[in-house]
């Protein structure tokens, strides 16, 4: 099955980084996040891949062009211009890259990548991780029948919160970084029906507030529960946390080898 990576958009809140890449350029242990993104996705034996590209779509196109270089052990003879590869990538990845446009919304993205998309296809964005189960996602969405497989999490919350004592001001407890408030939010990591176009009207027509609520007024749109690991890379201290996750071997989205 392919997976459509959204990765056009500008990452304003991480600016620190961005005003230089593509947020999904941004790097993680010393690769940028959207090849994490694929790499785990590999491991579920997705080898075709279509990034919307907008804001210094080029950059991505380039990273990857020169992937055998970033990737690989070579010698380089400036003499004669010849590069001998002494150590391959093991990668074995189908990558279109379509220019979505710099201002284009989210589901206007998704409306350019029409034509090259399968009946059933992936998408993700371009800045989060995680380690649900693609394989058992995409079951999910087989037996479900529905336009939209959604992946839904519970995140943490951002803060320490503290348990007062009722009826009183007394600190009865610290919590550090305790579950939310219970209720389920989109953490992206889809599967969608081409059907789903014909709820998408133009290039400013947004996934999260345009299409996704008129599908689920029409019973389209089912939620596969993920209880362990995700993350989305907003801010520079989200880039941080992730950082030390993989410098400290405990990235929960490693899985390959």
């Amino acid at each position: 099955m392919q997976l459509v990576i959204l990765a056009g958009g500008k990452g304003s809140r991480i600016s620190e980084e961005t005003i230089s890449k593509p947020k999904p350029l941004i790097e993680i242990g010393g690769m940028p996040i959207i090849w994490h993104i694929m790499k785990y996705y590999s491991c579920y034996g997705v080898r075709e891949f279509i990034i919307c590209c907008g804001y210094k779509g080029y950059l991505l196109k380039e990273f990857f062009a020169n992937y055998l270089l970033h990737s690989s052990d070579v010698i380089i003879n400036t003499s004669n211009r010849k590069i001998k590869v002494l150590k391959k990538s093991t990668e074995s990845w189908k990558i279109s890259f379509i220019d979505t446009g710099e201002d284009t919304n989210t589901a206007g993205r998704i409306l350019k990548i029409k034509k090259y998309v399968n009946e059933n296809f992936l998408l993700t964005y371009g800045d989060g991780l995680s380690n649900v189960n693609i394989k058992n996602l995409i079951k999910f969405h087989g037996k479900g029948k529905k336009i939209v497989s959604l992946t839904g999490i519970q995140p943490t919350g951002r803060f320490g919160a503290l348990k007062i004592l009722r009826k009183s001001d007394l600190v009865e407890n610290f919590v550090e970084k305790p579950d939310g408030d219970g209720g389920w939010v989109n953490g992206g990591f889809f599967v969608f029906n081409k059907k789903i176009f014909n709820y998408i009207k133009n290039d400013q027509s947004i996934l999260e507030t345009d299409v996704l609520p008129k599908l689920a007024k029409n019973k389209q749109v089912s939620v596969y529960k993920h209880k362990s690991f995700w993350y989305a890379m907003d801010t520079l201290r989200d880039k941080n946390y992730l950082l030390h996750l993989w410098n400290s071997n405990k990235a929960p989205w490693k899985i390959w080898k």
